[in-house]
């Protein structure tokens, strides 16, 4: 296993698993939301662009809820969560919804083919697996940088920095490191 470090963080191998991991956190709320808005708008009929609209917004719902909650188990209370899940995923959401939309657009009859039929389903999917392979190298650039997702780690374990100086008295001493 490679867990080199470089000023506190990953690098190499261990910097692409955690990228990975991180897209893979990442895909499963932007799939949720946008399976759901995507059924939502086929459904109901709606243009393209209002089916976009309404898939893109639950994409970042339910995003941000994925690492919203497990930031609060931390110990963090939602106004603090908050923050943490907005600079931890809005890029890499941002990444993968342009993506997986611009890839719903370009095939032919995707977003007017009916729940039924297996080209929106067989569109979506590959959509979002394309979406996975463009956003995973953006979350190591971020990663690697201290950046996105890594924001997030310094919760895991179920205590955060505040915690540490408490109980230390010392900034990050006992830091939990991946």
């Amino acid at each position: 296993m490679d867990h080199s470090m470089r000023q506190g963080r990953p690098t190499g191998a261990a910097l692409t698993r955690l990228a990975i991991s991180a897209t893979l956190h990442c895909l499963t709320g932007c799939a949720i939301g946008e399976v759901l808005g995507m059924v939502i708008g086929t459904a109901l009929g709606w243009s393209d662009v209002q089916t976009i609209v309404l898939a893109v917004a639950l994409a970042f719902v339910f995003g941000y809820a994925l690492t919203v909650g497990p930031v609060m188990r931390s110990g963090l209370p939602l106004r603090a969560a908050i923050p943490v899940a907005l600079a931890a995923d809005t890029v890499s959401i941002t990444v993968m919804e342009i993506v997986d939309n611009a890839v719903m657009l370009l095939v032919p009859g995707a977003m007017d083919a009916g729940l039924g039929n297996w080209l929106f389903w067989g569109s979506l999917t590959f959509a979002l697996a394309v979406a996975f392979v463009v956003t995973v190298p953006v979350n190591r650039w971020l990663i690697g940088r201290g950046k996105g997702h890594a924001v997030v780690h310094a919760y895991h374990g179920g205590r955060h920095e505040s915690d540490e100086q408490r109980s230390t008295g010392e900034h990050g001493q006992g830091h939990h490191q991946h």
